[in-house]
């Protein structure tokens, strides 16, 4: 875990990443298997995992203010670069992004809505919400929105929430939920699977110095609608599959 200095000092690792990152991040696309990688482990743990655990660590920080029940130590929060090749078909061992996900510290592993990024060669994604909710999870939001519809509107239209995040891939159903009504107000968000916010952008912004402000910018804007979805999650804390994990393909 990176150190951080007292004072005005500066971490010991800077808190972005760098364009020695990136030229990785490239290598892998092209070059995806164990002997590459381990040639160049050294390379992968001064560019890449370093730089990580310092925005992490800078992330943190911040997120104190507002969802300090997401904070969690550097090495719970960013993901692993390897994939679970055992049941598919692409063998391919490391994933082609770098990820963190800041999960509700709440509920077990990844459960839950939360604030989540990845760096790949060409794209920075940052994204928060719930995404891929099992059934009990799915089933609670929905529920809640039965009351409450009108409040994660007016969340998700926010003019500066709009200005930097779109909605992500909501996967929603053709008609309404067995049990919900059909003609209540809220429907169209009761049809939807997935509740998250997405912005992609150029590789490059991590790569600048003010890239921990930056994720954090955009997670401040997403912090009320993470709020919100955790609200009808927070008392069951059911388990259930990593969010934003992306597919390992």
């Amino acid at each position: 875990m990176p150190k951080l200095s007292s004072g005005n000092e500066q971490p010991a690792t800077p808190a972005h990443f760098t364009p020695e990152s990136l030229k990785f991040l490239r290598g892998l696309a092209r070059n995806n298997d164990r002997e590459w990688f381990e040639e160049r482990r050294d390379v992968y743990e001064r560019a890449l995992r370093q730089p990580m655990l310092a925005v992490i660590v800078r992330v943190n920080e911040l997120l104190a203010s507002i969802a300090p029940e997401h904070i969690k130590p550097p090495e719970k929060t960013v993901l692993r670069i390897y994939r679970d090749t055992r049941f598919s078909a692409n063998k391919q061992p490391y994933k082609q992004q770098y990820a963190a996900w800041w999960g509700h510290t709440g509920m077990v592993k990844t459960s839950g809505a939360g604030f989540y990024f990845h760096l790949s060669a060409k794209t920075l994604t940052i994204a928060a919400g719930l995404y891929m909710p099992d059934a009990a999870q799915l089933l609670a939001v929905r529920r809640y929105l039965l009351d409450h519809h009108e409040e994660l509107r007016r969340l998700l239209t926010a003019p500066r929430l709009r200005k930097r995040m779109r909605i992500s891939e909501p996967h929603a159903l053709s008609r309404a939920p067995k049990g919900f009504p059909r003609e209540h107000p809220g429907l169209d968000l009761i049809l939807y699977r997935n509740w998250a916010l997405e912005a992609e952008l150029p590789a490059e912004i991590a790569t600048q110095e003010n890239f921990a402000a930056t994720l954090m910018g955009h997670f401040r804007l997403c912090a009320p609608v993470v709020e919100f979805l955790n609200r009808p999650l927070a008392a069951g804390k059911p388990r259930r599959k990593p969010l934003f994990a992306l597919s390992d393909e």
